[in-house]
């Protein structure tokens, strides 16, 4: 890929990227309760598994799933689920006696990469820029361009959900308690998990 055909894909990815949604409220939750050193485990796992899926779609392997409606919907319903999960985890962990420092600490590897896997939004949004952007004779150093940027634009927005998450946490605490923070990030992800079910 040119350099002008990269700097188109950065422009097509940036809204998507950057807006919120289930992965962005993840980790926004995972840095107001525990800041960025809890959330490298997270999104080491989200982006492992966004690299695979992608390179899966990409190369045609992944295509099945986008086009069989009881996968997809195992899929959105499963991940609905699994980030409800985590948000309850956040208003269980909310302390009681004000403490700022409840919460889940750390979110694993696995955590990071259910939420992905368990996206079948995603899967759209990587199919969808394939379209735009992956020649029907391309190479595989294209797939893998392709692969890479997309898998890193989305570490770095993540990055800087889970800063801001830290920003708003500290924020909240400084003026409250470390269980408004944990309450307010578990509804969040408990409305983002309404949210994947419904949509």
């Amino acid at each position: 890929m040119t350099a002008p055909q990269i700097a188109a894909l950065l422009v097509f990815l940036f809204p998507l990227a950057y807006s919120p949604g289930p992965g962005n409220s993840f980790f926004a939750a995972i840095g107001a309760s525990g800041g960025l050193t809890s959330a490298w485990p997270a999104l080491i796992g989200y982006h492992a598994a966004t690299f695979v899926v992608t390179l899966a779609i990409g190369s045609g392997l992944g295509l099945t799933l986008l086009t069989n409606p009881t996968v997809a919907g195992i899929l959105k319903i499963a991940g609905a689920l699994y980030v409800a999960w985590i948000g309850l985890m956040f208003l269980k962990a909310a302390p009681s006696d004000g403490r700022a420092d409840g919460g889940p600490r750390r979110a694993s590897l696995l955590d990071g990469a259910a939420v992905l896997v368990f996206n079948p939004k995603a899967y759209l949004i990587i199919a969808l820029m394939f379209t735009q952007f992956l020649p029907e004779q391309a190479s595989l150093a294209a797939l893998l361009t392709i692969t890479v940027v997309f898998t890193v634009n989305n570490l770095l927005a993540f990055v800087i959900w889970t800063l801001l998450g830290l920003a708003i946490g500290r924020l909240v605490a400084s003026r409250t308690s470390g269980r408004l923070v944990n309450l307010v990030f578990g509804g969040c992800l408990i409305g983002v998990a309404a949210w994947m079910a419904l949509s």
